[in-house]
């Protein structure tokens, strides 16, 4: 039986492999639309520093910039930072970036913040961040190029170079957080929000 109760389709303004598998999981269907945002460009010309804002400014541009061209679909917009204190970490743009910032990471606990926000006819109606604490091992260099090497690509998809249900978690001793915060979409509070609208069946 299908859950989602909208009259129009629900979409998610992303083609991340982990939110989709979260959505699909939770029997929601949904169609994935890429937002068509320069990211760093949208974070540059709002003068924001703090990492949970900029995450939820990311999340609302990209719900709002795919809702506009859907009416009447529920849009839901994500965004994740990796913070080590006032340090702001942005995805890798390859293996030597990759490799510095794991270096940087090894044997710290840093911030990973997920934001979400869900659209309307162009209006953001719901948002929400949530925060895990993530504590990486120490590492060799050995151990390093040994992860990068079997990672592969897959390292400069997410901030952070590592994906947890991944390879990733070879990387931590520690983590304090929703699982489903540090997979890039909130997912409780986004149901609890689609329920309260009556936009699934249970």
């Amino acid at each position: 039986m299908a859950l989602w109760r909208g009259e129009s389709p629900l979409i998610l303004a992303s083609q991340s492999s982990a939110r989709k598998m979260l959505l699909a999981n939770a029997g929601l269907d949904f169609q994935a639309i890429v937002a068509d945002i320069d990211e760093r460009g949208v974070q540059a010309a709002s003068s924001l520093a703090n990492p949970r804002e900029i995450a939820l400014l990311l999340a609302r541009e990209k719900a709002k910039t795919v809702s506009v061209n859907h009416p009447g679909a529920y849009v839901i917009g994500a965004d994740q930072t990796l913070a080590l204190g006032e340090r702001l970490f942005n995805k890798p743009a390859g293996r030597a970036q990759a490799m510095a910032q794991l270096r940087d990471l090894a044997g710290l606990s840093h911030e990973l913040n997920s934001a979400l926000a869900v659209a309307h006819d162009g209006q953001i109606v719901f948002e929400h961040v949530s925060v895990a604490h993530m504590t990486m091992r120490q590492m060799t260099e050995a151990e390093l190029t040994a992860y990068l090497d079997a990672a592969g690509e897959a390292v400069t998809s997410s901030v952070g170079a590592y994906q947890l249900e991944g390879l990733g978690i070879h990387l931590f001793e520690r983590i304090e957080g929703d699982h489903f915060t540090i997979l890039g979409l909130p997912l409780l509070p986004l149901l609890a929000f689609l329920r309260r609208e009556r936009l699934v069946a249970v």
